[in-house]
């Protein structure tokens, strides 16, 4: 593929747009419950929704619902709710544990009727674009015939209203059989003037931070190179390149957040930019990692056939891996495609790390035999020993750079409450 195929690839992918200033259209959508977003409020912060040009098929039951989570994911409610429609429960018999607002269309009065479950939700402020809402229901539009619209804000004023919220829209008909339906929902999502939600408001100054450290690093790495050329090897210009070409990924990924952090919507060029070095970044990762552990200029000068057929396999799957990444992170959480290429993108990069772990496990196999070879025994040994330790250091980068990104992704709200 040209650059200039690859251009056009992250520019199209940039038209789909990672912002907290939502626009979801559903046009003869049959899902029976739609996850429209996920974002951290803290106090001062707010959600507002706006349901425009909503048309149905059967009036069983349609209607929005606003779940408090302790960490990123489903709410406890909701789990309950994969073959039932979460509208349709008695609220008498709902653990008093969970938090959620329901809102239910009602096309015959012409109101939008809502509960409250969870002490923590009792006193959340709702209200319209004009005024508060009452007590038990807000003013559902008929904007044209059978075509209906409303409005509601939702407001974080107390400590304890603070959490990580999911927005669900609900079709119960579908649990039952096909019901399809249209649908326009505007969602802006704030915290005081940072549209960022609570877990990500740190992330612009902590992309900024590590992008500086890591051009420290390469800085350092350039003194250690002039100083001992005559063992310096292209091996290291690789680990050079891959230091700046990181720097680069962190200081654009830096600068994005901060535009979305201001304008609710980031800037298509710094996006643009940051996948760009993003992909760079991980690909000369993969080569560096691949490199040293076929023990390339180290036990041997060129390649063998099996290292090049890594190469051939892995290279491709890292290309996969990031477009799989490009694509979920700028989808909509509504989008059907989000689930599918997040799920793409995991196993295709588990399968990266799984396959560069075997050039390690050749080269230690090799030294292991050669060491056995009288003369060059206390050589190999210690080149075995230097093997070994980079199986473990590659283990280790895996364990840490995925499981646990992975659970501090389930608790970052728990975290920022807990530090708040």
């Amino acid at each position: 593929m040209s650059v200039y195929r690859v251009a056009v690839v992250f520019c199209l992918l940039m038209l789909i747009g990672e912002c907290r200033i939502h626009k979801l259209t559903f046009e003869g959508d049959t899902r029976r419950q739609i996850g429209l977003t996920t974002f951290g409020l803290l106090k001062g912060g707010r959600i507002n929704v706006n349901v425009t040009r909503f048309q149905y098929q059967n009036d069983v039951g349609f209607g929005i619902s606003l779940d408090k989570a302790k960490s990123e994911g489903v709410s406890a409610y909701m789990e309950n709710h994969n073959e039932k429609c979460a509208l349709k429960d008695d609220l008498s018999k709902v653990p008093e544990s969970y938090s959620t607002i329901r809102f239910i269309m009602d096309f015959h009065r012409g109101r939008v009727n809502f509960t409250r479950l969870g002490d923590d939700l009792h006193t959340l402020l709702l209200a319209t674009s004009k005024e508060q809402i009452g007590n038990d229901s807000l003013p559902l539009l008929e904007e044209a015939p059978k075509k209906y619209s409303f409005d509601f804000q939702v407001s974080v004023d107390h400590d304890d209203e603070e959490g990580l919220y999911n927005l669900f829209f609900h079709n119960c008909y579908g649990y039952e059989s096909v019901s399809a339906f249209n649908l326009t929902v505007h969602i802006e999502e704030k915290n005081g003037e940072n549209y960022l939600s609570a877990g990500e408001m740190p992330l612009p100054y902590l992309y900024g931070t590590f992008s500086a450290l890591s051009f420290c690093l390469a800085m350092v790495w350039i003194v250690v190179l002039r100083r001992h050329r005559e063992s310096v090897f292209k091996i290291h210009y690789l680990m050079l390149g891959l230091l700046f070409a990181k720097t680069l990924s962190m200081m654009f990924h830096a600068v994005n957040y901060h535009f979305i952090a201001l304008e609710g919507k980031h800037e298509a060029a710094w996006a643009i930019l940051y996948y760009i070095t993003h992909l760079l970044r991980g690909i000369l990762l993969f080569i560096a990692i691949v490199l040293i552990g076929a023990g390339w200029n180290f036990i041997k000068h060129v390649l063998s056939t099996r290292d090049k057929k890594i190469f051939a396999i892995i290279l491709p799957l890292q290309v996969l891996a990031n477009v799989a990444s490009i694509i979920f992170e700028e989808s909509e959480e509504s989008d059907p495609r989000y689930t599918t290429w997040k799920e793409i993108f995991v196993l295709v990069d588990l399968i990266c790390y799984g396959v560069i772990l075997f050039p390690v496990v050749w080269s230690i196999r090799h030294l292991q035999q050669a060491s056995k070879v009288d003369g060059k025994a206390a050589t190999n040994l210690e080149k075995l020993r230097l093997f070994r330790l980079f199986y473990v250091v590659i283990v280790c980068f895996i364990y840490f750079t995925r499981i646990i990104v992975y659970l501090l992704k389930v608790c970052d709200f728990s975290l920022v409450l807990m530090c708040s």
